[in-house]
């Protein structure tokens, strides 16, 4: 028995086309829902997580600073530890910083680091001036349970700081409130320094947020709602439409035909005239991709240059910081000053450098020239010097000879680059312990050269291994990769400098390697 006949054809199209409609309308309205409601969640904690890694960085900053004072006192000839000790707790007591001035800095001098009743005294607390030289015990617990003592012993012993959330008293108030702490480690007296920040206010703003965004929410379910039942009923009324005409389409249909192979006729006399467009089309793409490789690969460096300078920048704002100190003290002397002024002399040099070699990378050949392999990665390497050593990856060159070769340098420290990157994120995304990217050279004869750069990552899973080259093509998530820095590696390497470039997996990981021509110009 036949569904469709031909004279029932339109009210089959119009319920069948109603039918998809209603259902995708549901299901999409659902899953729009679900996906804000998970974006509305993440946003929350990602705001949360921030402001929280500020408030770290803060207090890290703050008993650093204190450390740094008593690095000063401890080392001043002229005053005994007695008056020292004196010195640094009468400083330490005026400390205030924070909203409302309501945060302080406190120590813990220790006695026993295995914990227990009388693990340490409370030298100093401006908060709790009943506590101080009294012994505390690790196995105290806050409002919640929490033994926060045992857990920033425990940090301290392996790594001589810690920072540990806990509820404690707020000055000014009763209430318990969650506190943020950082303590640190002096070993000279057995004193942990510690600062702390209350977190209500980071609650509070959460909250604030969490009501503007679900308001706010509330009125794009609405919308969404609405715009998609609008939708579904404007296509249902085309659909009406669609059944009415398609007997008027059949109708046409031969003359459509017709006219398509007109058409068709008429391409095939103007074939070579298309084919020149579209050769045309795809070098503007070509164009454009080596574009959007360049300012990808600028984004990377970016990225590894804020690396670089953020050792050298909490440097300088030590040495400030002890300068203004030693200046509100009375304490500046011609051989200090000169001494800081050849700390930050070296400081800037180093920054210094680090902009030039930026930017040298991206100053643009216009001549083929011989350049040196070595040079060439080490150039790269050391732009990503920090963003490297902050993942704890060790990069091993194992290159002897300073082959030469022949081509555009910032385009083949654009390939390193590219290859770094990924071998980066590949050791970094599979936590690998020890992780480690090799680089070695081999010449094969007299004319050929082959570039190792290989990794312990695991291997690249994508089969055919040959995709990873093709454009667009991505093992990394769209926040994370393009899917062109691979394929205009292949571009670069094959077509500007006569090569190839390949890859394939060890037992270790993934390896690309570079044929060259040494000394070759092409």
């Amino acid at each position: 028995m036949k569904i469709i006949k031909e004279n029932n054809i339109a009210k089959v199209i119009i319920i069948s086309i109603t039918i998809i409609l209603f259902a995708l309308m549901i299901f999409t309205i659902y899953f729009s829902i679900d996906r804000q409601y998970v974006e509305f969640e993440q946003e929350l904690n990602n705001l949360k997580k921030e402001r929280i890694d500020n408030q770290k960085m803060f207090l890290k900053r703050e008993v650093d600073s204190v450390v740094h004072f008593i690095d000063f006192i401890d080392k001043n000839k002229n005053i005994d530890d007695k008056t020292a000790v004196q010195i640094i707790k009468d400083y330490i007591n005026s400390i205030r910083f924070g909203k409302n001035r309501l945060n302080y800095i406190f120590v813990y001098k220790i006695i026993n680091f295995n914990g227990g009743d009388r693990f340490a005294k409370m030298f100093i607390n401006p908060n709790r001036p009943d506590l101080v030289g009294k012994y505390i015990s690790s196995k105290y617990k806050d409002a919640d349970g929490k033994m926060f003592r045992e857990q920033f012993l425990k940090d301290i012993k392996k790594q001589g700081e810690s920072f540990v959330m806990y509820r404690y008293k707020k000055p000014k108030t009763d209430k318990k409130i969650l506190k943020l702490s950082y303590f640190k480690l002096y070993k000279k007296y057995n004193w942990v320094i510690a600062a702390g920040v209350y977190l209500d206010d980071i609650e509070y703003s959460i909250n604030k947020k969490r009501e503007m965004l679900l308001k706010s929410l509330k009125k794009e379910i609405v919308m969404t709602v609405t715009v998609y039942f609008l939708f579904y009923v404007i296509a249902f009324l085309f659909a009406i439409f669609l059944g009415s005409r398609i007997d008027k389409f059949f109708q046409n249909y031969r003359d459509e035909v017709s006219q398509k192979t007109a058409e068709l006729e008429n391409l095939n006399k103007n074939l070579e005239k298309r084919v020149k467009e579209e050769i045309e089309k795809n070098r503007e793409q070509e164009q454009f991709l080596i574009q959007k490789s360049k300012f990808i690969a600028l984004g990377e460096m970016i990225s590894n240059i804020a690396h670089q300078w953020r050792q050298p920048l909490n440097e300088l704002s030590s040495i400030m910081m002890n300068i203004k100190l030693k200046y509100r003290k009375g304490l500046m002397t011609n051989e200090y000053m000169q001494k800081k002024g050849e700390d930050i002399d070296r400081l800037l040099e180093f920054m210094s450098k680090t902009i030039d070699d930026f930017r040298n990378f991206f100053i643009p050949d216009k001549k083929k020239k011989l350049f040196s392999i070595k040079q060439a990665c080490e150039s790269v390497l050391s732009i990503m010097e920090s963003s490297l050593k902050d993942k704890n990856i060790k990069v091993l060159i194992k290159i002897d000879k300073d082959i030469k070769i022949y081509g555009y340098e910032s385009e083949f420290e654009q390939v390193i680059l590219n290859i770094l990157s990924n071998a980066k994120y590949a050791l970094v995304k599979n936590s690998i312990v020890n992780p480690t990217i090799t680089i070695s050279l081999e010449v094969d004869g007299n004319d050929k050269i082959k570039l190792y750069i290989k990794d312990n990552a695991g291997g690249i899973k994508t089969k055919p291994i040959e995709k990873i080259f093709e454009p667009y093509f991505t093992t990394k998530d769209t926040s994370s990769g393009t899917g062109i820095g691979l394929y205009m590696s292949k571009l670069i390497i094959e077509k500007n400098m006569k090569g190839t470039l390949k890859a394939y997996n060890d037992e270790n990981g993934a390896v690309f390697y570079i044929d060259l021509y040494k000394n070759k110009k092409g």
